[in-house]
């Protein structure tokens, strides 16, 4: 903060286990990544090298070290694991990202169907050695999956070893845990967290108003993810009711609830 101001909710310090950010780099180039750490190194706890882009980006083992350099911690995209794991070549994955430093993976099946005993015995096996991070739900709009379906495989994958459990909404933000509009799907975001622990979940939120409804219902240290390299700042503000989706919602109601009137002779 560069100055002082009252009821600014308190936010977590890196490193966290709840308020965290997941950025993803889509292709970022050296002088990029070096912009963005200057900017939100400080504010970014997990990068992720989306989807299959870390097996074609130019300088990524050096890109990869800035990053850690930082105290940022990078994995690949899930998708990228589902791409070795198909060609039952999960050793020739893990030896990629140790020669990149990587400590951290994502075992997902967004794009493949993998049984889910096979799934957590693969994160059981890769959490002795890795930070793991699985991520549940369809990155096909067409998949439904049920409410008590989510709930058994999150809390099945954190038994087995998993960090956090990533809830699938793809970088588009129109499926999974949102609807195809991109709102939020209320009922089974609810019914999620019925059964598991909210600071154990990482919600993917591409958009402004998905990582708005996210800090209005569940307060300023919701994990979210998929926030774009240059969207961390701005969404630090919505997490600190400094912009105008989240203005009222940290404010006292004494002083906020003329101000709505006034702004809204209806509400």
């Amino acid at each position: 903060m560069n100055a002082k101001l009252s009821y600014i909710p308190k936010r977590t310090e890196k490193p966290r286990e709840s308020g965290l950010n997941m950025v993803m780099d889509k292709g970022l180039s050296l002088r990029q990544t070096e912009d963005f750490i200057e900017l939100n190194a400080d504010r970014t706890d997990l990068l992720k090298l989306g989807f299959g882009t870390s097996l074609i980006t130019p300088k990524l083992k050096e890109k990869v070290k800035l990053y850690l350099d930082a105290g940022i911690e990078v994995y690949c995209g899930g998708t990228l694991f589902e791409a070795f794991y198909i060609r039952k070549s999960v050793d020739d994955y893990l030896r990629f990202i140790d020669d990149l430093g990587i400590g951290c993976l994502e075992v997902s099946d967004g794009s493949m169907v993998i049984k889910g005993a096979e799934k957590c015995e693969m994160i059981r096996k890769l959490s002795a050695n890795y930070k793991v991070l699985s991520e549940v739900g369809s990155k096909e709009a067409g998949i439904l999956i049920s409410p008590n379906k989510w709930t058994e495989m999150m809390s099945n994958e954190l038994e087995a070893g998993s960090w956090k459990v990533i809830a699938e909404a793809r970088e588009s933000g129109n499926v999974g845990i949102y609807r195809p509009n991109g709102t939020a799907h209320t009922a089974l975001i609810r019914k999620i967290l019925a059964k598991v622990n909210l600071e154990d979940i990482l919600w993917e939120t591409p958009k402004k108003t998905q990582q708005a409804w996210f800090i209005q219902q569940f307060g300023a240290n919701i994990n979210l993810g998929n926030i774009g390299p240059w969207d961390v700042i701005p969404l630090e503000t919505l997490r600190l009711g400094l912009r105008g989706d989240t203005f009222f919602d940290f404010l006292p109601e004494s002083m906020s609830t003329g101000l709505r009137q006034e702004i809204d002779p209806e509400s």
